[in-house]
């Protein structure tokens, strides 16, 4: 049967119910009893009241709990919002009150932290997996079809407040089919999870596995050592990260150079560009192992792959357009970019979002009309990723620059905007901005400048307090003070000098 909703793959996977399907450190766990378990948190669900379309918050920490209930939303006819732990409650509260979620599956740990947040959201029906009973056999009569509404995911926005990014059935299904396609994944391998669920990718590895019938190993770690530990100890075939990732591992991991890792068949990275030594090293440390650079977005989840055998050709290329979608560059008169001419890079296919939950004006800006496609000619809709990237001769593309202000650190999307509103509350300022400067490690590191108020600024405990609004990638690693910021001829914050001056 072909899939059309999510929870259909565990359908497909519960013809070889005794196949391992979840391992977390010594436990294992089977396809049947991932299949049990989502269909218990899924009456659990409906029995709560959620009803076709209601939004359902998943705050867990990386767990076979986790995994089970992204596909009982799914089973329920809800839409799930995976939420990072890891961030503050205010975050966390947002999430839930911009989504308008009707439910919350957590933990009770977690749910004890967020008791004052809670408290402000008394519409909002709470489950904990800790006290959901079993015994369920079928799974609740699905009305939702392929392209109605699975899944929010919120990613930080240029305004400042997280937005939610709206996922079909039909994108998160085909975003599974494609990676697995060139990737060659099978029922045969066993792939690491240590993004998070909340990350399109993270999200795509549990899909991905499930839908093949492959091991997914959870892995959560501190040291790079740990995570070349996990891969010996589960046998794992495949890996995906980010950049940094991937200089833990080269700089900070000496048990690499020492493990003997014979499984591990692929390694992909996503959420930003990897520098050309750290691939160079990782071909040196993995020299059997198949290097995957690639790029995407939320919006269009993923955009471009760079097939291993054009690393040495092309090192600083993101690749040609994945499987079943097409990707060009578009000049600012809309007219399709000659080879080595500056566009921005548009996304067409299956994988391109709804757009923005409830908000029509940005979505618009990101997903509009395809140019090249009259409307009489069966008009689409394709996604502008806002990056700029430049063409060669055989359609391999290369990244030039954002055209927004987004920073992009550790694989995280973050806002300056959020940042400098943090900072602010400090009370410690007159004016900041918040900037990327380029990093080896972390693709680009937050750092911010700021002009004080008085003379006797602590810099330690401004630090501290925005550590208490934010999560930790969202605190700048340094503050610069300045008499003053520069700003355009228009009398904006002139946030390039502001990068130029500390990137020389």
């Amino acid at each position: 049967m072909t899939p059309l909703l999510l929870h259909d793959l565990l359908r497909h996977s519960a013809q070889d119910a005794d196949r391992v399907a979840i391992v977390d450190d010594d436990r294992e766990w089977s396809y049947g009893a991932l299949r049990a378990r989502a269909l218990t948190l899924a009456h659990a669900l409906k029995r709560a009241g959620v009803a076709r379309g209601d939004r359902v918050g998943v705050l867990l920490h990386k767990s076979f709990d986790e995994c089970a209930a992204i596909f009982a939303v799914s089973a329920a006819d809800g839409v799930f919002i995976p939420i990072n732990p890891t961030l503050k409650p205010a975050q966390i509260g947002h999430i839930l009150v911009d989504s308008g979620a009707r439910a919350l599956i957590s933990s009770q740990a977690l749910l004890t932290q967020l008791k004052g947040t809670l408290s402000d959201l008394p519409g909002l029906g709470v489950l904990s997996v800790d006290d959901a009973p079993g015994g369920e056999d079928e799974w609740p009569a699905a009305r939702n079809i392929g392209q109605d509404l699975a899944a929010i995911l919120y990613t930080s926005g240029s305004t400042g407040a997280p937005k939610g990014v709206m996922l079909s059935h039909t994108n998160l299904l085909a975003g599974a089919r494609i990676v697995r396609t060139y990737l060659e994944i099978d029922a045969n391998d066993r792939i690491l999870s240590i993004l998070p669920f909340s990350f399109d990718y993270g999200l795509n590895q549990l899909l991905t596995a499930v839908e093949q019938g492959a091991v997914l190993a959870l892995c959560r770690f501190q040291l790079g050592d740990q995570i070349v530990k996990a891969l010996a100890r589960h046998r794992i075939t495949g890996l995906a990260g980010v950049p940094t990732i991937w200089a833990l591992l080269t700089k900070a991991a000496p048990s690499l150079a020492k493990t003997e890792l014979p499984h591990l068949r692929y390694i992909t990275n996503s959420g930003g560009a990897v520098p050309e030594a750290t691939v160079r090293s990782l071909r040196r440390l993995l020299p059997q192992t198949r290097i995957y650079l690639m790029y995407g977005l939320t919006e269009a989840f993923r955009s471009t792959y760079l097939p291993p055998e054009e690393i040495e050709r092309r090192p600083t290329s993101i690749g040609r357009a994945i499987p079943e979608c097409e990707v060009f560059a578009l000049t600012d008169d809309g007219r399709r970019s000659a080879p080595g001419e500056p566009g921005i890079l548009v996304h067409r296919g299956p994988t391109v979002s709804m757009g923005y939950w409830r908000r029509p004006e940005e979505t618009a800006r990101v997903l509009r009309p395809n140019p090249l496609r009259a409307q009489t000619e069966g008009g689409e809709i394709v996604c502008w990723s806002g990056d700029l990237v430049v063409e060669d001769e055989d359609g391999f593309f290369f990244f030039v620059g954002r055209r927004d202000a987004m920073i992009k650190s550790a694989g995280f999307r973050i806002s300056p905007t959020e940042v400098e509103d943090a900072l602010m509350a400090a009370g410690a300022f007159r004016q900041v901005a918040a900037i990327g400067l380029p990093d080896e490690w972390l693709g680009q590191k937050l750092c911010a400048v700021a002009v004080p108020d008085r003379d006797d600024v602590d810099l330690a405990a401004v630090t501290a307090a925005v550590a208490e609004r934010l999560p930790t990638h969202m605190v700048p690693s340094r503050i610069d003070l300045v008499d003053a910021l520069p700003t355009t001829p228009n009398g904006k914050v002139d946030y390039k000098r502001l990068v130029a001056e500390r990137s020389a």
